[in-house]
């Protein structure tokens, strides 16, 4: 026999359960932020724009671009509230701190549930011209011929660039010297003037250099050729099998957020992700619309961190 307060609380629960449906059916019903842990300008702020245009018309809600650059950005997401109106919008970087970190403040799938994985970009390894090497097979031969005497630039310890060149590092089997810099546009004056002999960089900071004929383009760093620089090799054919890197931006949401709500908002990315206006905007210098689900987007982060706390770990690569 039901009691009086089982049958309370049963519509009370009842009660909540309807208001809470109805709350996740409402939304968004106020402004939603979009954290960015990066400066304006970049690649990851320049998708969140996008986005927030196109989500704002559809949702007639504003998307506010909330830029926090550096791990500050990361930790702030990670302690909003899980109600659907903190957004992040980062990039493979969080995954890096994590594979090289001992204790990272930030875990990514601890403390965030992966939404789609937006759009995938490849490095490019461009050297100084004052180096004699005309192809990855030529730069290759002339490190393991001095060996230790050849420097190659990066962001930071940890950055894509890092990880990018340790990899060729490993899988080349040369001796070079790593240098860090705050970030890769600090490295560009030092491989102007032919300090540096190499960077892994993005296309979109390369490009214009190459164009210049203040750098050679080298190779690419994806598994194959890209549709945008489709005369420019992998490195993979141009003669270091196995290589692939490529960096990804994706949508994250607080952990703990409601799976209707991820899932609603994975529907609306993946859907502008696909508009045409939306991939003439983002599909270039290498980069490729990738708008896969939540659950593809976390086994790729799982396999994802596996792969580069190894190569943290034969390269050395350790952060207290």
């Amino acid at each position: 026999m039901r009691t009086f307060w089982s049958v309370t609380f049963c519509a009370a629960a009842a009660m909540y359960s309807a208001f809470a449906n109805a709350a996740e059916s409402a939304y968004p019903s106020r402004p939603v932020r979009m954290v960015v842990p990066f400066p304006p300008g970049a690649a990851s702020d320049f998708l969140a724009r996008v986005l927030g245009q196109k989500l704002t018309e559809v949702w007639a809600q504003q998307i506010v671009v909330d830029n926090r650059t550096g791990i500050i950005g990361s930790e702030l997401a990670s302690r909003a509230a899980a109600d659907g109106y903190t957004v992040m919008i980062t990039t493979s970087s969080l995954l890096y701190r994590e594979a090289i970190y001992d204790k990272p403040s930030v875990v990514t799938l601890r403390d965030f549930i992966p939404v789609t994985e937006a759009v995938k970009q490849a490095l490019v390894l461009a050297v100084s011209p004052a180096l004699p090497a005309k192809s990855v097979q030529e730069l290759v031969m002339l490190a393991k011929a001095k060996p230790g005497q050849l420097n190659f630039g990066t962001g930071g310890n940890g950055s894509a660039s890092h990880l990018a060149g340790e990899l060729f590092r490993i899988l080349t089997g040369i001796k070079v010297l790593h240098v860090p810099y705050k970030g890769l546009p600090q490295a560009l004056p030092d491989l102007l003037g032919g300090r540096l002999q190499y960077v892994f960089g993005t296309p979109e900071s390369m490009l214009p250099l190459v164009n210049d004929g203040k750098l050679r383009l080298l190779a690419l760093t994806s598994a194959r050729r890209s549709q945008s620089l489709p005369d420019v090799p992998t490195l993979a054919e141009s003669g270091v099998p196995g290589y692939e890197f490529a960096g990804w931006i994706g949508v994250m949401l607080p952990m703990g957020t409601a799976r209707d709500l991820v899932h609603k908002l994975h529907q609306e990315i993946a859907r502008i992700l696909r508009l045409a206006d939306v991939r003439q905007k983002l599909e270039v210098n290498a980069s490729e619309i990738v708008a896969n689900t939540p659950e593809e987007f976390t086994a790729y982060l799982r396999a994802e961190l596996a792969r580069w706390k190894k190569v943290a770990k034969e390269a050395n690569i350790h952060v207290e």
